[in-house]
């Protein structure tokens, strides 16, 4: 949190969206003393005295000029109702056009939590200067996201994280069907492959680099790594929670790429899947040493971050 100290206690910062990463960016910046006004439509979100909260959808324009009154930077958080390539297609450009124009207006950044999924040679180790020119489905979606904020006229900072874990996160590879198993000692299904090298990063720590992005002009309109520590196998990073909960470590059964293929032809959710499932397959690593020296931020060491996972899942009875 220090760029964000140096910054000065009076800041207005706007997080749209309340899942693990508006969460997160939003306790970080008001723990380090700076106001926060984060928008969803629930006007749900963290409770702290620098946080207000507002029920407002960030898709309809005409609200978003107030809300975004006086801020110096927006962390646009928010994802697609599904996890489905038409509903993201649908949804996510218009929201953004929506958020740039509006804190253009406004003279904010814009901040962008962003995935590997555009990246178009995703079988080399992934830097900042790779090609992010992935074509159809959920991958083509964040590609076309990405070239709208380069034409953006408003200023944006877009940074990528590899799969998520940490506190919060319940809907991912590393979230709910990995930690749930190995806290009530169940076996665990993994899809893919169990040993194959895999980026998994941890939120607060892609948190705390939107944080240090926005804070710093000369590091805006490009792309950045959130600071991610070196590759894991899902049965690695599996291992890694099971020592953190002090529990033996779950028999893990891997369910192969036909297997998810066949599925995916009589389910929609199995297909959507599918689609991403050469990430699993094969070595599928970032690199994030180039934005740890420009943004300062060091990964959080894994036996920390995974101590911390556990401890809020324990903390929610699981």
């Amino acid at each position: 949190m220090s760029q964000s100290e140096t910054a000065g206690p009076s800041r207005l910062y706007v997080v749209t969206g309340a899942g693990p990463v508006g969460w997160t960016v939003a306790e970080q910046l008001a723990g380090a003393g700076h106001r926060v006004r984060i928008l969803t439509r629930s006007g749900s979100g963290p409770t702290h005295p620098l946080i207000e909260k507002m029920a407002i959808d960030v898709s309809d324009p005409a609200r978003l000029g107030g809300a975004f009154h006086g801020a110096t930077a927006v962390f646009h958080c928010i994802h697609g109702s599904r996890y489905d390539a038409g509903v993201w297609a649908t949804e996510l450009p218009a929201a953004e056009q929506s958020v740039l124009a509006a804190a253009g207006g406004a003279g904010a950044v814009v901040v962008f939590p962003e995935s590997l999924y555009s990246y178009s040679a995703p079988e080399h180790i992934m830097t900042e200067e790779g090609p992010r020119q992935a074509q159809g489905g959920k991958r083509g979606v964040r590609t076309a996201l990405l070239a709208a904020r380069a034409a953006s006229a408003t200023a944006t900072a877009s940074v990528v994280a590899g799969d998520f874990f940490g506190p919060r996160v319940r809907n991912a590879h590393a979230g709910e069907r990995m930690v749930r198993p190995v806290v009530t000692g169940r076996p665990m299904r993994m899809i893919g492959r169990a040993d194959q090298p895999h980026s998994f990063t941890y939120v607060p720590d892609l948190a705390a680099a939107m944080i240090a992005a926005a804070d710093r002009p000369q590091q805006w309109n490009r792309v950045w790594h959130a600071p991610t520590g070196p590759a894991l196998t899902q049965r690695g990073i599996a291992g890694a929670f099971a020592a953190a909960a002090g529990a033996r470590t779950p028999r893990v059964a891997a369910v192969p790429g036909w297997a998810v293929k066949a599925m995916a032809l009589f389910s929609p959710a199995m297909r959507e899947l599918a689609e991403t499932l050469y990430q699993f397959q094969r070595p599928f690593v970032m690199d994030s040493r180039a934005s740890e020296a420009a943004l300062g931020i060091q990964p959080t060491p894994l036996r920390e971050a995974a101590a911390a996972t556990v401890a809020w899942w324990g903390d929610q009875g699981q």
